[in-house]
C-alpha cells in the first residue's frame, strides 16, 4: 500500500459501531487502531476492523470526504460499505 491520503471506515467485530477517519498513512493508522496505541473513541469501542477506504490525492480532499461521510445517515454508510465489501471483511488482514 502506497503512502497516500485516505478516508476510511472501521468497525468493531460485532459491527455495531462505525468510525470514520482520515490519514496520510492508512497502514500505520489502522495498525494504531488495532493495537490501541491512541486512547479514545476507537479504543473505548474496540473499533479494529477496516471495512472501507478511499484513497485520495491530497489530505484536503480526504478531509472533505470525511466530513461528507460523517454527515450521512448510518444506513447510507452501511450501504456504501456493502457496495464495496458486502461481507464486511477486514480489508487490512493481508497487510504486512
Amino acid at each position: 500500500m502506497d503512502k497516500t491520503c485516505a478516508v476510511y471506515i472501521m468497525t468493531n467485530y460485532s459491527e455495531t459501531t462505525l468510525y470514520i477517519g482520515v490519514t496520510s498513512n492508512l497502514e500505520k493508522r489502522v495498525w494504531e487502531h488495532k493495537n490501541k496505541v491512541v486512547k479514545g473513541f476507537t479504543n473505548k469501542y474496540n473499533v479494529n476492523k477496516l471495512v472501507y477506504f478511499e484513497l485520495t490525492d491530497s489530505i484536503e480532499s480526504a478531509i472533505k470526504r470525511e466530513k461528507q461521510l460523517k454527515r450521512w445517515h448510518r444506513e447510507w454508510k452501511l450501504n456504501l460499505i456493502k457496495e464495496n465489501n458486502p461481507d464486511f471483511k477486514d480489508l487490512s488482514l493481508d497487510w504486512k
